[in-house]
């Protein structure tokens, strides 16, 4: 990889050119080919060599001129060279991949939207390519109020149209789901990029099997195994992804793009977590599964971005659902006359922190002093009580 590297950056070379070329057509072929294989037990690793080509195919060569003349000698090939070439300083506003930009003005506009600050943070879009544009902007619209995504999808589809691209929701890469669920569209026309989407045509991770299912929350499980195997998709595809799962790293909200190790530790946690879940459920201790249930809870919703989700986000509404399914086996408990009390924790700091314990600051996104997200549940099992674990905003 490092000499593919190197032969790329290479200037005026030939044969740098026809490696580019040659990299453009397998990414689009292996593209192409997980939209139609989606279950191909290469499929995994598929993605993974997909986010090597990507990096490769991001690699800034100089923009040169060459007058091309017969050369004769070795001694007339170095002063052809001298004379008919014209060197470009090399600088980020005359990369070849950013003189390209179609979407150019998308971009722009999206970059100067004070709107999405709160929810993103002071961001700038990193994409040099319209492909990679359009997939970075559609995901953190994942990440904003449904009403404000709606409107950037509106006008980026709008933008889209002025450079002879159009909306295509057929070419889409699938993740694992029980339902079959549009999640951003694609382009086709003079932009060419595949969406994403919900489809129950693509397998669960493999260590999360799909039978024994079994017991009063077998559907709820059913479900949580699909979201699992969909989450560890997206940590592959998206860069901005973090987690703060306190018995992996305890100190600070991890990259998982940039900490190999830390992305690993995380998938297994969260992984085991699920298939502890599942493994107290098929016992029919509601006590002891309850329990379980909550660590799988915070394995979920302790995979975040900096700054978290809006609540009423399309990522706020899979970690709704989550809780949703914890409040029943929560309800279950009680029914069988154990005095529970679980309870999310927001608002503000200060009226919680008795709450919650090994929490963590973060100095971006919401309103100072305020709770940004609820990463563990406090419960109150019976006479024991379990502190929460929020991310709040700093006051200062």
């Amino acid at each position: 990889m490092q000499n593919l590297t190197q032969l790329l950056e290479v200037e005026n070379s030939e044969l740098a050119k026809l490696l580019r070329f040659s990299l453009y057509g397998v990414e689009g072929a292996l593209k192409k080919a997980l939209t139609e294989l989606p279950n191909d037990p290469g499929a995994e690793l598929c993605q993974k060599a997909l986010l090597e080509l990507n990096g490769l195919l991001q690699t800034e060569v100089n923009v040169t001129n060459i007058t091309h003349k017969p050369v004769t000698s070795a001694n007339q090939d170095l002063n052809l060279a001298s004379k008919d070439m014209t060197l470009l300083p090399l600088s980020t506003s005359q990369s070849m991949p950013k003189s390209e930009l179609k979407l150019i003005r998308l971009r722009e506009e999206f970059n100067r939207d004070n709107r999405l600050i709160p929810y993103l943070g002071n961001f700038k879009l990193q994409s040099q390519t319209d492909s990679e544009l359009w997939n970075e902007i559609q995901r953190k619209l994942l990440r904003v109020p449904e009403e404000l995504a709606l409107f950037w999808r509106q006008k980026a589809l709008k933008l889209a149209a002025e450079i002879g691209a159009r909306e295509d929701k057929s070419n889409c890469l699938p993740l694992p789901s029980d339902k079959n669920e549009n999640i951003y569209s694609g382009l086709t026309g003079s932009v060419q990029v595949q969406g994403l989407c919900f489809s129950t045509q693509v397998l669960l991770h493999s260590r999360i099997g799909k039978d024994n299912f079994r017991g009063e929350f077998r559907e709820d499980l059913y479900f949580l195994a699909y979201l699992i195997s969909a989450c560890i998709k997206f940590i592959d595809i998206d860069p901005d992804l973090h987690h703060a799962l306190r018995t992996v790293f305890s100190h600070d909200a991890v990259n998982l793009s940039s900490q190999v190790e830390q992305r690993d530790r995380y998938i297994d946690a969260l992984i085991d977590n699920f298939l502890r879940t599942q493994k107290a459920e098929e016992n029919a201790d509601a006590l002891s599964a309850l329990r379980h249930w909550i660590d799988l809870d915070e394995a979920i919703n302790s995979l975040i971005f900096v700054p978290p989700a809006d609540n009423f986000s399309w990522w706020g509404k899979q970690q709704r659902e989550v809780r949703r399914i914890l409040k029943k086996v929560v309800q279950r408990a009680q029914s069988q006359g154990h005095n529970i009390r679980v309870r999310p924790l927001s608002g503000v700091y200060a009226d919680i922190c008795a709450l919650s314990k090994h929490d963590l600051r973060l100095h971006c996104g919401g309103n100072p002093g305020e709770v940004l997200a609820c990463l563990r549940v406090y419960a109150k099992i019976n006479d024991q009580e379990y502190p929460g674990r929020v991310l709040f905003r700093s006051s200062s």
